[in-house]
């Protein structure tokens, strides 16, 4: 009997297997993971589109202040350019930001969409310039990176990307934006539900000019024909034509503005604006001095810092020098007069600093200033005042994005640029200065353009040096959890490039 009762249980379990087969496809298929047919490559574009707002860690404790618009006295590990110190070990950067959260989803969405016969062709376009994009943060601030082989870990099984070098990565960034942008198509899907442009191809044309014209000129002073050739592409293509056509990744309380902690949270008494970069505003009476800076006059602490005492008249703001530590500052306050270094002029964080901020990452007033210097070059027709003229205004007017109680008023656009018009005699330092006030809370551009042009001219940073022997930072270090991974290949581009330190420069950046 027993062993009856046995081939009875697996006559059964038999039977249950067989009914079962004609279902086994969709029971071993993951229906939450997010690189399968399930999901809707937009999505994995919308992630894409938000992870590239910049994190707080690399672009206010580095490229801000490298470029000297915001910086903190405090040591640990916000210091960083301020005390000229090499600081790898950040918990927020660039690399992992981009590398683990954007490239990621864009490698996916290309990698989906080439893999099957989807006519969405126009959503392939839009992620291969968004990649082209991240891809140009990178090798800007880091130099070689891991490029062709970069994003394949699920699709070709490579986790240890091998490493290019910038001057092969480059030209391919160009290619990538020439051909998505060549390929967008009206006869194509659209696609509405992307969180950029709502599936605006003409916009999304002009995304991809526009950076053609900023890889060109980034170019400028290694490879003038690629250069010159890049940016005539661009403009004879079509660029941003107003700030509606801004690149910009706008947040809300679900999606917060990466900068929100640091400027309203538990460091948000820690960071001033740099007495360069005020002192050039109020010398010149640039109406935008009142909008972005707040003063808490006589503030001798953190907590003093209350909105009653707060000031946005210009001729309160008092900018915090570089170069001083917690320890020094007090000899600076002393002899300006004031309470304590929270004293100094801070970003006014209620706008600027607010959780629904927009991060702008490529804007139609950079296009146009880079525009007035390709335009003293010969390289574009158009009038370079003009342009320089379009560029002040559009950032100026640019800044009523952050709420209008910022905003400048149209007179006093006009008073400034009435009385500020381009001198040709000096131009190449008027535009790349007015390119630095313009690019303000984007620390990968300002820290980019600084190093390609030279301009504004900045007196170096006067901390006693630490991990420096130059007069300025010139790129960001490969983070220690990617020499732990991956140290073979970034070996191979240390030994190409140069030390894996902040005095190493890009490709790029020829003197």
């Amino acid at each position: 009997m027993k062993n009856i009762g046995n081939r009875i249980i697996i006559f059964v379990i038999l039977i249950g297997l067989l009914g079962c087969e004609k279902n086994f496809d969709e029971l071993n298929t993951n229906i939450v993971d997010p690189t399968s047919d399930s999901i809707d490559p937009a999505f994995l574009l919308n992630n894409a589109i938000v992870g590239l707002a910049f994190d707080a860690g690399t672009n206010i404790y580095y490229d801000e202040a490298i470029v000297q618009q915001i910086v903190t006295p405090n040591s640990g590990f916000v210091s960083g350019a301020n005390y000229n110190q090499d600081n790898r070990n950040n918990t927020g950067n660039q690399w992992n930001d981009y590398f683990q959260n954007v490239i990621k989803h864009t490698s996916d969405v290309i990698n989906q969409l080439n893999s099957t016969e989807s006519n969405r062709t126009n959503l392939l376009q839009m992620a291969r310039i968004l990649e082209a994009y991240a891809f140009m943060v990178l090798t800007d601030e880091y130099g070689d990176i891991p490029y062709f082989e970069a994003g394949k870990g699920l699709s070709e099984q490579i986790v240890l990307p091998k490493y290019d070098p910038q001057s092969e990565i480059y030209p391919d960034i160009i290619n990538e934006l020439t051909e998505a942008r060549d390929a967008l198509s009206a006869s194509a899907p659209a696609e509405n539900g992307e969180a950029l442009y709502g599936g605006d191809l003409d916009q999304w044309r002009k995304l991809a000019n526009s950076l053609l014209v900023r890889a060109g000129m980034r170019l400028s002073n290694v490879d003038a024909t690629l250069a010159q050739a890049t940016v005539q592409s661009g403009f004879n293509g079509g660029v941003m034509e107003s700030n509606n056509d801004n690149f910009v990744v706008r947040h809300d309380n679900n999606f917060s503005n990466p900068y929100f902690g640091v400027f309203n949270g538990t460091e948000a008494n820690n960071f001033y604006l740099v007495d360069t970069f005020v002192d050039y505003l109020s010398s010149n009476d640039d109406p935008r001095l009142a909008s972005l800076a707040i003063r808490y006059v006589g503030a001798a602490s953190g907590p003093e810092q209350t909105v009653d005492i707060s000031s946005k008249d210009p001729s309160d703001q008092v900018g915090m020098p570089m170069g001083y530590d917690n320890s020094t500052i007090g000899t600076v306050v002393s002899d300006l007069g004031l309470a304590s270094f929270y004293d100094f002029s801070q970003l006014d964080r209620f706008t600027y600093g607010a959780q629904a901020a927009p991060s702008f990452l490529c804007t139609y007033a950079q296009t146009q200033l880079l525009l007035a210097e390709a335009a003293v070059n010969g390289w574009v027709t158009g009038d370079a005042a003009e342009y320089y003229e379009n560029g002040i205004r559009g950032h100026m007017e640019q800044v009523a994005a952050y709420g209008e109680s910022v905003a400048i008023a149209d007179a006093d656009i006009d008073t400034y640029i009435a009385a500020n018009p381009l001198n040709l005699a000096n131009a190449a330092e008027e535009i790349n200065t007015q390119y630095w006030v313009a690019s303000f809370l984007n620390g990968p551009e300002l820290f980019a353009n600084f190093r390609r042009s030279g301009f504004p001219d900045l007196t170096p940073n006067p901390y006693p040096a630490q991990d420096i022997t130059g007069d300025f930072i010139n790129r960001l270090t490969y983070p220690t959890a990617e020499i732990a991974v991956n140290q073979a290949n970034l070996q191979e581009a240390v030994s190409r490039m140069g030390p894996d330190n902040l005095d190493t420069k890009v490709w790029w950046d020829v003197d």
